[in-house]
């Protein structure tokens, strides 16, 4: 692979101006993509109302199992081909690319039949209101069908953020979120196509993003073209990028499914209930963006540095990152807190729906303070290789915490929204306590 322009060495510099500038595009990218379901969300709430939210809702968070999937495998790709960058070993990085787009193209099409095959069954466990059933089953099974798209858009993003480059996520997912924005409007307010409509929207823009991440990545030194007979598989760089996304990936997904258990829970208590932890669960998508995206980006910028042999530098770049999503999540925490019911009257004004919320948010927004922590310390770990350690964290939080609490005060003692929403905080406090004990011993650094 030649020296090109895709490429930023995060190994030099400034460590505080080097997050910045490769956080503020992740976050912002992020912000963006999260937007795809909100929009749904605000666009079919607005013309169909509470149901309409809710299927929405519930189809979104099925389909999000699958997106957490990829998510995992690409930013393990991006780990690897970030420390091959950092050590030089531009064989490894070229290699890994071929790999991991290979994998992931037959990894979708086998997820996208398996889920359609079992879109039913997965509603009635998740004891989906009657209401809202039909609105949820349209939206999952159109939504289902662009999972390429899907696995496509996170493993070509993956890639850039490996090479160091961030802005070109940027931009391909704003125009495509504009687009999906644009045809909701015409889909669902025009042709009065409800979650279907919304759904179609979603797929054609995920679509549009793969397509411009595709046309970028052609016209640069990739040497994968695109074609049949670029793709390889490499069985070390295979085992390879599965030891580091692996363990991301399941505990992406048990993380979901833990959520999913708070949706039952919440579907349970009646369609306002299911539909204001839907809407909480997009502005919780937004509040945590910027943590995310800081965290994401240590443990880019940690990869390079580890590959780099920079240890230090690696311990730099976590600092500097817990202060800045720290003091992001901090103001997020206290606008929670001063104006609930503001927030959501944005997406319903059922008065029902957003005394449901209130106390929601009156417990869960605690996890505001947690959370930069938590994703900071991944960010580290995950960047030095030990991927099973933020595993083990991870799934302690949902297993270990998130779901008995959830059950004990939601359901055994019967607190309702309030007590579903502490079992968050908490999760997150259990999974903190590990990662920073794991920090404390160093053993991050091998």
């Amino acid at each position: 692979m030649k020296t090109n322009s895709l490429e930023k060495n995060l190994t030099e510099g400034s460590v505080a101006k080097n997050l910045i500038l490769f956080a503020l595009p992740f976050m912002l990218s992020n912000l963006i993509q999260t937007l795809y379901n909100v929009a749904d969300m605000l666009i079919v709430g607005n013309f169909n109302g509470t149901a309409g939210i809710s299927g929405v809702n519930i189809g979104g968070q099925v389909t999000f199992i699958l997106t957490n999937i990829v998510i995992g495998m690409a930013v393990g790709g991006t780990v690897v081909i970030a420390q091959y960058l950092g050590s030089g070993d531009r064989k490894g990085v070229n290699e890994s690319i071929k790999t991991l787009i290979t994998f992931l193209l037959v990894m979708s099409v086998v997820l996208t039949v398996a889920m359609m095959l079992l879109s039913d069954t997965i509603l009635h466990l998740l004891q989906t209101p009657a209401e809202s059933y039909q609105e949820a089953r349209d939206y999952l099974n159109i939504t289902l069908s662009g999972t390429i798209f899907i696995f496509g858009y996170n493993t070509f993003s993956a890639i850039l953020r490996g090479l160091g480059d961030s802005k070109r996520p940027l931009y391909f997912v704003t125009i495509a979120c504009v687009t999906n924005i644009l045809l909701d409007l015409l889909f669902v307010g025009v042709f009065h196509m409800a979650s279907r409509g919304a759904a179609l929207a979603t797929v054609i823009s995920q679509a549009l993003s793969m397509i411009l991440c595709i046309i970028y990545l052609k016209r640069s030194n990739l040497e994968f073209d695109f074609k049949l007979r670029s793709l390889r598989f490499y069985k070390d760089r295979f085992l390879t990028l599965m030891r580091v996304g692996i363990p991301i990936s399941i505990t992406n997904v048990i993380t979901n499914l833990s959520f999913l258990v708070l949706t039952t829970i919440a579907n349970g208590m009646g369609v306002s209930a299911s539909a204001a932890l839907g809407i909480i669960s997009k502005y919780n998508g937004f509040a945590i963006l910027p943590a995310i995206a800081v965290g994401n980006s240590v443990s880019a910028m940690v990869a390079q540095n580890m590959g780099a042999g920079r240890t230090d530098r690696a311990k730099k770049t976590f600092y500097t990152g817990l202060f800045l999503s720290f003091s992001v999540t901090l103001f997020v925490f206290i606008i929670t807190r001063l104006f609930p019911a503001q927030i959501l009257s944005l997406f319903e004004d059922d008065p029902e729906m957003i005394s449901n919320g209130i106390k929601y948010l009156k417990t869960f927004s605690f996890d505001y303070i947690l959370v930069p922590v938590v994703f900071c310390l991944n960010g580290l770990i995950t960047g030095s290789g030990h991927t099973v350690v933020s595993s083990i964290g991870g799934i302690m939080s949902s297993l270990g915490f998130r779901i008995p609490l959830a059950i004990l005060f939601g359901v055994v003692l019967d607190k309702g929204m309030l007590g579903l929403g502490l079992a968050a905080p908490i999760a997150t406090l259990g999974t903190g306590t590990i990662l920073f004990i794991y920090f404390l011993s160093g053993k991050w650094k091998t």
